[in-house]
């Protein structure tokens, strides 16, 4: 399984996005929080500036819905420019359809869980997803301490797409550093989504280098991939 590393512009300038997304030169995608100050306490940003991301990058944008009503606003994203578009569980009315209407419209399709979220109900959804990501911290704010006690969760979650023989990537977002990439590797994770570890840095580019490293480094020795 191929590690990939997300920074987050939740982190970056956002006076200078075209800039910001350059300085990250060697991501896998650019992770883009979308936030409405009602299903999570703070705004960002929206389909126009998604829009205007995607014509000044060449790295494809994974957008993270934390918004309510996703099944309208959902294809909005894919139509901006988005590669791949996250809706939270805890907020799609019927997440099948939505996931379908997302692939349809040409981008990944992928669901949400808070850190109260189980991912048991989930189960018999996930052949239609293209990516699972697990909240590891609260939503709503960058900065945020990793919360460790969401490791059985992500290991779970890797046991469930093995029993099923799926190919459905496996995302962590939240407290994700130098510090705590490789739990959330050797825990099943192989998609990193890194704001202030790599925003933070005087050199974004070689962070992401770097936490790349250090997650293939933990893959390469984890039970589950070694089983995979």
């Amino acid at each position: 399984m191929a590690v990939q590393i997300n920074p987050s512009i939740l982190s970056a300038d956002f006076s200078r996005l075209a800039e910001e997304a350059k300085a990250v030169d060697g991501a896998d995608w650019l992770h883009v929080d979308v936030m409405d100050n009602h299903f999570v306490p703070n705004l960002t940003l929206g389909a126009p500036i998604v829009e205007s991301l995607a014509r000044s990058t060449d790295i494809p944008l994974d957008c993270h819905l934390m918004i309510e009503e996703p099944d309208r606003w959902a294809p909005q994203y894919v139509e901006a420019g988005a590669g791949s578009v996250t809706f939270h569980a805890e907020t799609a009315a019927a997440p099948v359809r939505l996931a379908r209407e997302i692939r349809a419209k040409g981008a990944r399709a992928s669901m949400a869980l808070k850190p109260a979220t189980p991912i048991e109900p989930y189960e018999d959804l996930l052949p239609e997803l293209d990516m699972l990501l697990i909240m590891t911290v609260e939503p709503g704010f960058g900065g945020q301490a990793f919360l460790d006690i969401m490791l059985p969760k992500i290991r779970r979650t890797r046991e469930l797409i093995a029993k099923h023989g799926l190919e459905l990537w496996l995302q962590v977002d939240g407290g994700v550093s130098a510090a705590t990439i490789e739990r959330c590797a050797e825990a099943g994770a192989d998609v990193f989504v890194a704001g202030s570890a790599v925003y933070g840095t005087d050199d974004p580019a070689a962070a992401v280098r770097s936490l790349r490293a250090q997650a293939e480094e933990t893959t390469a020795a984890a039970a589950w991939a070694c089983n995979h």
